[in-house]
């Protein structure tokens, strides 16, 4: 704070010297001990940032461990990945399928006859009506649109249009407009009607077992494939109804050729989301031992040592991991079964030979002893969600030493405001006493003056 100054003519005391070291010496232990409190606030807080980082990190891990869904991902491999692909969940069942794509699922596609004015070329007016499976849509034409560029612009530009993409193909022969439709399969066919108007609208009806004044260049037509010798039709080439849990990708046509589906559990991904929980299990031990500790050596203590929160955490997590599942599999119901040790300061350490021969010999059981109800990874993720919650204790209780830095900074203003007039006291009281004293040097000098 800065402090006011003023010179006193013929002063005999360095006022402005003393006032300030006054204040300084009044104003110092207050400030040392609201600085203290300011550091122990802000490392604490800067201490419960990085445990519920940690913690959060941990718990976004078990996110892909605390469901069996989660936990037992599949692989599905195809043999001709130039006709097909795929992919499966964990609902799919283990096992090699057969798989023979007839054809694929084709998008409805016509083609008006070439109009060799180009696009603009007069069409006609009247009510043109678009209808794709059961959806219609209808367009009013009139001399504003009646172009072979206006009824496309038209037809794209409808709002009631959900299925029909109109394009205009130039050729030597002149313009053709291309209606396709958006969606693949059978149902998905194009219908065009025209009511009213100058009758010129007729050359670009298409109504099956009427009239067909537009060409068909591509057939409505849905996928069709044998899986395990059995026919499946798809309306579209993603086909998620012939087996359980598979999605199959239909990229290329290859009737005749039968090849392979293999679905598969995907050890090396569990594998990975294993060690990963292993990782961050250990970075939330090692940091809540680092924040609660007390070095002897260097006679420094941790900024959360003996803190009840911290300890409640470090206990909980540490019995999730360690505590057997009641509902898992025999010879799979603790971490240690698949070889994930605790050591004696609370981190895990993993037996690659043993994980790996325990999710080879029975997967499911792996992914119960994670994921079931009562799993590890399903209790230890409810422990770290009743502390990270909007109002659980963490939350409470960084709020709470951020009301106190508050709480702080009202009182060093306050000490501010106070030592204002401090200062202003101990001011007037030098000031008078430096007029004295010069009053009374006067008084000395005259008298000194008449007795001489």
């Amino acid at each position: 704070m800065a402090t006011t100054t003023s010179s006193v003519g013929g002063s005999t005391i360095d006022v402005n010297t003393i006032v300030s070291q006054l204040v300084a010496a009044e104003r110092a232990p207050i400030d040392a001990r609201l600085s203290r409190q300011q550091n122990t606030i802000d490392t604490q807080i800067s201490a419960l940032g990085a445990l519920k980082g940690s913690m959060s990190t941990l718990q976004t891990t078990l996110g892909n461990l605390k469901t069996l869904s989660a936990f037992q991902t599949r692989t599905a491999a195809s043999s001709a990945i130039s006709v097909f692909n795929a992919s499966a969940t964990s609902a799919a069942a283990s096992g090699t399928y057969s798989v023979e794509v007839t054809s694929l699922a084709t998008s409805h596609k016509l083609s008006s006859n070439a109009f060799a004015a180009g696009p603009t070329a007069v069409v006609g007016t009247g009510t043109l009506t678009l209808a794709v499976g059961t959806q219609s849509f209808s367009l009013e034409l009139d001399s504003s649109n009646n172009t072979l560029a206006g009824i496309r612009d038209a037809i794209n530009a409808s709002t009631d249009n959900k299925g029909v993409q109109a394009t205009i193909v130039q050729a030597v022969d002149g313009a053709r407009i291309v209606l396709t439709a958006r969606s693949t399969g059978e149902a998905n066919a194009i219908k065009v009607t025209t009511t009213g108007g100058d009758g010129g609208l007729s050359a670009l009806v298409y109504d099956p077992g009427t009239t067909t004044n537009l060409v068909e260049k591509q057939a409505a037509a849905d996928a069709v494939l044998k899986v395990e010798g059995f026919t499946v039709h798809s309306a579209t080439n993603t086909v998620t109804n012939a087996i359980d849990g598979v999605t199959i990708n239909l990229l290329g046509a290859a009737p005749g050729a039968v090849n392979s589906l293999v679905v598969s559990n995907d050890t090396k991904t569990s594998t990975e989301r294993v060690k990963k929980f292993v990782t961050d299990f250990n970075s939330l031990a090692v940091m809540t031992r680092q924040l609660g500790k007390y070095d002897a050596a260097n006679k420094n203590a941790g900024p959360l040592i003996g803190d009840s929160m911290l300890r409640s955490i470090e206990s909980s997590v540490r019995s999730g991991a360690s505590a057997s599942v009641t509902s898992a599999i025999k010879g799979f119901d603790s971490l240690a079964a698949i070889g994930i040790k605790t050591s004696s300061d609370g981190t895990l350490t993993v037996d690659d030979t043993k994980l790996s021969a325990a999710l080879s010999s029975n997967f499911d059981a792996v992914g119960k002893l994670f994921g079931a109800a009562d799993g590890v990874a399903a209790r230890i993720f409810k422990t770290l969600e009743s502390y990270l919650g909007t109002s659980a204790s963490l939350a409470a209780r960084t709020d709470g030493l951020q009301s106190r830095k508050r709480a702080l900074a009202k009182e060093s203003d306050a000490v501010d405001l106070r030592m204002v007039e401090v200062e202003k006291r101990y001011r007037t009281q030098f000031s008078a006493l430096d007029s004295m004293l010069a009053g009374m040097q006067t008084t000395s000098a005259f008298l000194s003056k008449q007795l001489g």
